[in-house]
């Protein structure tokens, strides 16, 4: 019994001794680790970021325990971080300069001192110094620029034509209006043009009338020349002339010296007849409308020009039109006159525009799409294509090329438009090269990189700010 039991109590002095030796073979290993990150790490090394034991996706900016008691390790600014693989393949880091930040992978304006990752699982993108020039460009990479379809052009001097679009309406030639009228009360007796529409051509007799007035006058006509000794006939014929009766009439009455009581009426000028009010058998007062003629060998269109395309439209500018009831047909016309007021509902001006019609195949009140051209030469002016203009409203922007996936947003001040092309007269010049194709995707990253340098400039300007 007194040997079993011997025997145990030596065997627990044997374990206990191994215990401590055990134990303080692993303080000694800790302290030698210690000492050994302590040697190894320079003094000008910089700690980015402390990360958790055991590889799991945690980081902290300050160091701290784990939940089972371990020290998270410390990640310095000479090493790489094993967090994006596939963003170190794509960006090596002899490309890169001191890293500043890491930044929301979808553009939004968040940024985090450690490597992180959004809510849907995808990494934040490191963001280093000397990437951008300074801060007046934006660089993309050259693989990226390719995928997404960049191009350029480059400013240049060309003459901008600007037309001007607007819809029209053909009308009659004013200056060609006529109206027939009697100059005393008749009766119609025949009535030869009875139709609207018709054309008729001057001299041609449009009806026969019989005048009381025009008579009596007749009759003192020939009184006067059948008056012995007296051969003063201009008043009697001054009052046939004041009556409008036509010459064949008043010829007539020379030859035979008698009063013609009914005769044909000829039509004043050539040209179609617009309105008919009189017909056979009728009385007419003196003054009463007969006939409306009009010429329309000139026709009006009148174009309703926008208010803020006005001051490009010049009278004697050339105009090219084209009628919805003649597809694929052009017209030429000249603006002959531009109304002095605006139609106060649609906020247009009325400009006349006058073209031949020798065949008559204009009608009035035709609809027509009018394109005006700027009157004379016009001058070379800087443009780029209007792809290129990011236009805000209050901020014109064109992405200026500087090589290597650098692009520099650049505020301009534009002029007119036209021609696929837009005018800069302030903030470029020949020969620079501009995105004119994924201009959105860029100018993103500006806007990006603009309010992340306000964002991160904050605390900096805190410290300064301390005593």
């Amino acid at each position: 019994m007194n040997k079993v039991l011997i025997g145990g109590i030596a065997t627990l002095a044997i374990l206990s001794s191994a215990y401590v030796v055990q134990r303080s073979r692993t303080a000694a290993l800790r302290a030698s680790q210690t000492a050994a990150a302590t040697v190894t790490a320079p003094a000008d090394r910089r700690v980015l970021y402390w990360k958790a034991p055991g590889g799991t996706n945690d980081f902290s900016p300050t160091a701290k325990k784990a939940a089972d008691g371990r020290d998270y390790v410390p990640v310095y600014d000479d090493q790489e971080p094993d967090i994006a693989p596939a963003q170190k393949a794509a960006e090596p880091k002899a490309a890169k300069g001191k890293l500043l930040y890491y930044r929301n992978p979808m553009g939004l304006a968040d940024t985090s001192a450690t490597p992180k990752k959004d809510w849907m699982g995808m990494d934040y993108i490191a963001v280093y110094e000397g990437e951008d020039d300074g801060g007046s460009t934006v660089k993309i990479s050259l693989d990226r620029v390719q995928r997404s379809g960049v191009r350029t052009a480059p400013v240049e001097m060309r003459k901008l034509e600007r037309p001007v679009r607007a819809p029209g309406v053909a009308k009659p030639d004013e200056r060609t209006l006529q109206v027939v009228t009697l100059r005393a009360d008749g009766f119609i007796e025949k009535l030869y043009v009875n139709e609207t529409g018709r054309h008729v051509k001057a001299g041609e007799p449009l009806f026969r009338v019989y005048s009381p007035q025009m008579v009596s006058v007749q009759v003192d006509y020939r009184t006067a020349l059948n008056v012995p000794g007296s051969r003063d006939e201009r008043g009697p014929l001054q009052r046939l002339k004041n009556l409008g009766i036509p010459e064949t009439v008043l010829d007539e009455i020379r030859r035979t010296r008698e009063p013609v009581i009914a005769f044909d009426w000829p039509s004043p000028v050539s040209g179609v007849v617009m309105r008919k009010p009189v017909m056979e058998g009728m009385m007419v007062r003196a003054g009463e409308e007969l006939f409306r003629f009009a010429d329309l060998s000139t026709v009006w269109v009148i174009a309703d020009v926008p208010e803020q395309d006005i001051a490009q439209v010049k009278v004697g500018a050339k105009a090219q039109l084209t009628f919805r009831a003649f597809p694929g047909e052009a017209f030429t016309g000249i603006v002959t006159f531009i109304l002095h007021e605006l139609e106060m509902a649609t906020r247009t001006a009325k400009v006349r525009i006058e073209l031949r019609n020798p065949d008559h195949r204009l009608k009035h009140e035709m609809f027509a799409d009018v394109v005006i051209n700027e009157a004379g030469p016009s001058a070379d002016r800087f443009v780029v294509p209007t792809s290129a203009l990011i236009d805000s409203g209050n901020r014109q922007v064109v992405l200026i090329e500087r090589g290597e996936g650098r692009f520099e947003p650049r505020a301009v001040k534009v002029g007119v438009r036209g021609d696929g092309f837009v005018e800069i007269t302030e903030g470029v010049k020949v020969g620079e090269m501009v995105v004119v194709t994924a201009t959105f995707l860029i100018d993103a990253e500006s806007n990006l990189k603009a309010a992340l340098q306000a964002f991160t400039a904050e605390p900096a300007a805190k410290v300064e700010a301390k005593p």
